[in-house]
């Protein structure tokens, strides 16, 4: 991870898949952000109040680009040791997105690779639909006809 970003407000055009929160520009970007909870099926996100709270992790260096995850909230970063990591068998998983495992006194933590997250059809589509946005970025970025 790279970095944590405060939730801006993020550009949904028509047709995206559920999964996908929207599209943030950064920085002249088109960075495509992912909802984790719709992509794995979990509780729908924090409703409207909540919202102010949520985060956006981004994830530099995917196949495709540099990627957004769309949490609920961060609470806090921390090293983990080596040694507290245990390794989650890829079969355990689907496409084996969670590579290990770190026992908390609140329960698991899963610590999730980035480039499995997605899988192959998934990530041609989202390639596909960063083109498409930052196409469109860059024609509202070039001097006026």
């Amino acid at each position: 991870m790279q970095e944590v970003l405060p939730l801006p407000r993020l550009w949904r055009p028509p047709g995206l898949p559920r999964v996908m929160a929207g599209f943030l520009n950064l920085g002249g970007t088109a960075l495509p952000v992912l909802d984790l909870a719709r992509l794995f099926g979990l509780q729908e996100g924090a409703v409207a109040e909540q919202a102010l709270y949520r985060h956006i992790l981004l994830l530099p260096g995917q196949a495709s680009g540099p990627l957004g995850l769309l949490v609920d909230r961060v609470l806090d970063l921390q090293r983990v040791a080596q040694d507290r990591l245990r390794a989650v068998p890829p079969e355990a998983t689907l496409n084996g997105c969670a590579v290990a495992e770190i026992e908390t006194p609140e329960g698991f933590i899963h610590l999730l690779d980035p480039a499995r997250i997605l899988l192959r059809q998934e990530a041609a589509t989202l390639a596909a639909l960063r083109d498409s946005a930052e196409a469109r970025l860059a024609e509202w970025s070039g001097p006026p006809a």
